[in-house]
């Protein structure tokens, strides 16, 4: 990453994925599962459901939803959150095509 001072502080600026820039293993996973997290969050929020109303159409308990909406998404796969939104009334699309890097990259685009 590229660092330069600002004001006096020394900053460095951003990869685009925080959990790269933290050197966590995955992070293009993780990435992904916040993204999809928020999607979650955003769709209870404009259904205006409450988290016991989410949780039964998700399939899932309120205490996971409560857990899930405070960004506790480390044990929900990226095909169960997929799952949930399907639930609550989202349609996913999954796009592949070929990186212009070595290796290529999972990336969430939001419509």
């Amino acid at each position: 990453m590229k660092k330069r001072v600002i004001e006096g502080v020394e900053v460095e600026a951003s990869s685009g994925n925080v959990f790269a820039d933290l050197g966590l293993p995955d992070a293009d996973k993780l990435k992904i599962k916040s993204g999809l997290t928020a999607e979650i969050a955003k769709a209870i929020r404009v259904r205006g459901l409450t988290q016991a109303e989410a949780a039964k159409r998700m399939g899932l308990t309120q205490p996971k939803i409560s857990a899930l909406l405070h960004g506790e998404f480390s044990n929900f796969s990226e095909r169960k959150l997929m799952d949930c939104l399907n639930r609550l009334g989202y349609d996913i699309e999954i796009k592949v095509h070929p990186s212009n890097q070595r290796v290529g990259h999972l990336m969430l685009t939001h419509a």
